[in-house]
């Protein structure tokens, strides 16, 4: 799966919240003031790069995201803690620890989810 721009990102993150829509529907949901045409190229490249597919609606496409928001997120999550922790999920968790970005509460709810898996 394809890194996407930080512009890229923001216009899929519309198409997750939208679970689809039209170009004007992405950018109502994005904080941006990035012109529609520049929304559009974006739109295009997303379909290109396999994020996006679209149906042709009247004079218009609709288009709904073709890969899951959770997808990207694990994919990327892995990519972030390959390259930045050694591959360590331990080594992340105690950066963030470390850091005070994850309280202790935060912590223990982490502990239990892990030991509820089966």
């Amino acid at each position: 799966m394809e890194k996407l721009s930080a512009a890229e990102e923001e216009v899929m993150l519309a198409a997750w919240q939208t679970k689809g829509g039209f170009i004007r529907d992405f950018m109502a949901h994005m904080d941006t003031d990035v012109p529609y045409t520049t929304i559009a190229s974006t739109v295009k490249n997303l379909e290109k790069k396999g994020y996006l597919s679209s149906s042709k609606q009247a004079n218009s496409y609709y288009y709904v995201p073709a890969i899951a928001q959770e997808d990207y997120n694990r994919t990327n999550l892995s990519d972030v803690v390959r390259h930045y922790f050694a591959n360590s999920y331990k080594d992340m968790v105690a950066f963030f620890a470390k850091d005070k970005k994850i309280s202790p509460e935060e912590l223990q709810e982490i502990i239990k989810l892990i030991e509820k898996q089966p």
